[in-house]
């Protein structure tokens, strides 16, 4: 068995595009391997600045001989059909073999030595790589025809075990020579082989591993930061993109002037990070330090100090601007701000964001007027009186599974209520002001932030500039779910009009596309619902989110609850748990709908759970084979019952009753424990008594009787949709 190297040099890669360029290369690879017939035990791949690298491990020397056998006609088809195939396989009568009267070519493929294969597949997949972006480059570039890369490409190498594969690309003839590090190393160096690759460019001051990059500039970034007295501020995208930048990573810390530390920490992570790529530092106090960390790709003779210095002039002069678009925002109130919102368009037929404000603000107001935000929840019932009890692990996520029974909201005195209606107002009206900021124009990522600082600075309310700042979260999975009531107000209603408004203009996701990011405002909906235990009834608040008007209602909150249904089954949830519990429909409460999963997914995997799902099941087949749908008219038995008979009805004319009392107050463990008291009296039910009685009266009877059982377990789930 033998190895292969490929590698690409060229001029430098995008760091974003790196690692999509190495799955790529080895798919590629794989594929082009597999038509020849030929796998690899291992493929390593490797991508940095100036190269992309690719190590096939084991494989042999050439292809297997292959047998190809193709059907033919039968024996005795009309002649017109043997020409045919003769034409088709090139063979002649006579090369054909016969079995069974059936006729059948059968070639032999001589195997191919994998050099030849290699010099085949390589051209092929370079020429056809997927880059995101790519050009064209010299003299042939006139041509639509001539050869795209992501950056010119400069050589080519590849060697199967010592030797090098010939090919030719666009005038790019494979060998084996290759360059070590622009500065350090420049030179050519002759490659050896695939076992001694990495080792050879170490040795040019090139890490061609880009994990092994990535794990210096982490290591070494918070050395520094600690050798200062410092924290390093954890960011993995910006080592993975400082590795995607240097071949010799060398990090270094820097100062910059304490004087910039006026400025939002938030804004001088984000110049650091996006203008500069560099690292930010905080003190023991936790507050945003006067250090950052860059990423050299050189050793320095003096140790970095003029890198340090050039890249702290470079830092200073992107904050003193960052401090120049903050002190000119802060010099206009947001109100002032307002009327330029009338300039911008939200969506051409939706209006524009001074539109969407005025709605939002109506929605956040009625809201908190209902009584569905501002609450405070009472303690969780049969949990010692803990309100926090009853989440489990995972409190305050996003996908964590709500309490099994859900708790009632304490309704607010009028006039506070009313104070926190004109908190949610007034938030409302202030939260979009900050787009048209020279903040929020240079990192746009920082609208709803800058909001809140500017709120802040001009005397709002901390509750509105809270509001101001976090109404976009939850941006995503994992993101904080806010809890504050008026930052939930105008943060669900801010939601609830997108994915409002664009329904009813009939701008719905579709498929894999959805450019409005509907799905994401929907599960933000879906989480700050359930984290905040919000007894929001649906039906009525999508009226009123989209205008009073019934314009999809329905299937916007269908298209909702399916977000929430994706999230649960992400949070661990079995699938079939929550489809027996939204099948039951005439439910719009969220919270409701989650604490009976809950109840239902702990109530399923106890014996009594299993042998009342059993029993149901067994009685729902004969009332499907027996054409009994929907709930049937009960009356008492005119005739003498069997004691099984008796006891499965006395058994419901308890549990009927305690389970519908236990649903009605929402204590759905309560209502299970009322159902699981049917199981012995199904199971003896079933031993004793034959359904399909000669008795019509008796058959009758006892099919409303199983039809009573399903109609009560139908009061916590649909039964049926549960799998097992």
């Amino acid at each position: 068995m033998t190895d292969f190297l490929l590698e690409l040099r060229s001029e430098e890669i995008p760091a974003r595009m790196q690692a999509g360029a190495r799955e790529n290369l080895a798919k590629l690879f794989t594929a082009e391997l597999a038509k020849a017939g030929l796998s690899a035990g291992e493929i390593v791949t490797y991508a940095g600045p100036r190269r992309l690298a690719l190590i096939a491990k084991g494989l042999p020397a050439a292809t297997e001989a292959v047998s190809e056998e193709v059907k033919g006609p039968r024996a005795s088809a009309p002649p017109q059909a043997l020409e045919g195939f003769l034409r088709k396989t090139g063979l002649t009568r006579e090369q054909l073999t016969e079995r069974d009267g059936v006729l059948f070519a059968i070639t032999e493929k001589p195997g191919r030595a994998t050099a030849q294969v290699l010099a085949e597949a390589i051209p092929a997949i370079v020429r056809t790589f997927p880059w995101p972006k790519s050009m064209r480059w010299g003299a042939e570039s006139a041509s639509t025809e001539s050869m795209r890369w992501v950056r010119p490409l400069h050589a080519i190498v590849a060697l199967f075990g010592g030797e090098v594969v010939p090919f030719e690309i666009a005038g790019i003839t494979s060998g084996n020579v290759t360059r070590g590090h622009r500065f350090h190393a420049p030179a050519e160096i002759v490659l050896t082989g695939a076992d001694t690759y990495v080792e050879q460019l170490r040795a040019a001051k090139v890490l061609v591993d880009q994990d092994e990059r990535a794990a210096i500039i982490r290591a070494r970034a918070a050395a520094l930061a600690a050798e200062a007295g410092l924290e390093l501020v954890a960011d993995e995208g910006l080592v993975a993109e400082n590795a995607g930048l240097t071949e010799w990573p060398v990090p270094l810390l820097g100062r910059f002037d304490e004087a910039y530390l006026d400025v939002p920490p938030e804004v001088i992570q984000l110049t650091a990070r996006v203008n500069q790529k560099y690292f930010v530092c905080r003190s023991s106090d936790g507050k945003l330090a006067n250090a950052f960390v860059c990423t050299a790709n050189i050793e320095a003779s003096d140790g970095g100090a003029k890198i340090v210095e050039g890249n702290g002039k470079v830092l200073a002069a992107r904050l003193s601007d960052a401090r120049f678009f903050y002190e000119t925002d802060l010099k206009t109130k947001l109100d002032d701000l307002r009327p330029k919102l009338e300039k911008i368009v939200f969506h051409e037929k939706l209006g524009t964001v001074a539109d969407k404000v005025e709605r939002v603000a109506k929605l956040a107001r009625w809201l908190v007027e209902e009584g569905i935000v501002g609450a405070t929840p009472s303690p969780h019932r049969g949990e010692g009186g803990d309100p926090r009890q009853g989440r489990g692990e995972g409190e305050g996520q996003p996908g964590s599974a709500s309490p099994a029974s859900a708790p009632h909201p304490s309704p607010l005195p009028d006039g506070e209520r009313e104070r926190l209606a004109d908190l949610a107002e007034r938030a409302a009206y202030l939260a979009k002001a900050d787009l048209v900021t020279g903040m929020v124009g240079e990192f746009p990522e920082l609208q709803g932030l800058m909001g809140g600082y500017y709120a802040a600075a001009q005397g709002e309310d901390p509750r509105v500039a809270e509001a101001v700042r976090d109404h976009y979260k939850p941006v995503g999975q994992g993101d904080d779910v806010p809890t504050a009531p008026v930052t939930v107000a105008v943060a669900l209603a801010d939601k609830l009009d997108s994915v409002a408004q664009f329904f009813m203009v009939g701008l719905k996701p579709s498929g894999s596309k959805d450019p409005f990011a509907l799905r994401r405002a929907a599960l933000g909906i879906a989480s700050t619902i359930q984290q905040n235990g919000l007894r929001l009834p649906f039906y009525p608040t999508t009226i009123r989110a989209m205008g009073n008007a019934d314009h999809g209602s329905t299937e916007m909150m269908d298209f909702i609850i399916d977000r929430l249904k994706v999230q649960q089954r992400e949070a661990g949830v079995r699938h079939d748990l929550i489809d027996a519990v939204f099948a039951l429909g005439g439910e719009d409460d969220l919270v409701r709908l989650l604490a009976r999963v809950s109840a239902l997914q702990a109530f399923v995997t106890t014996d009594d759970g299993t042998n009342l799902l059993a029993g149901y099941k067994r009685a729902a087949n004969i009332l499907k084979k027996e054409g009994v749908e929907g709930d049937q008219a009960w009356t008492a038995p005119t005739y003498t019952l069997e004691p099984a008979e008796a006891d499965l009805i006395a058994a419901l004319d308890a549990a009927e009753p305690k389970a519908a009392q236990a649903v009605q107050a929402e204590d759905f463990e309560a209502a299970m424990a009322a159902l699981a008291s049917l199981r012995a009296p199904i199971d003896r039910f079933f031993d004793d008594v034959t359904v399909n009685d000669a008795d019509p009266a008796k058959r009758a009877t006892r099919l409303a009787l199983l039809a009573r059982v399903r109609a009560a377990v139908h009061t916590v789930a649909d039964f049926s949709r549960i799998e097992g």
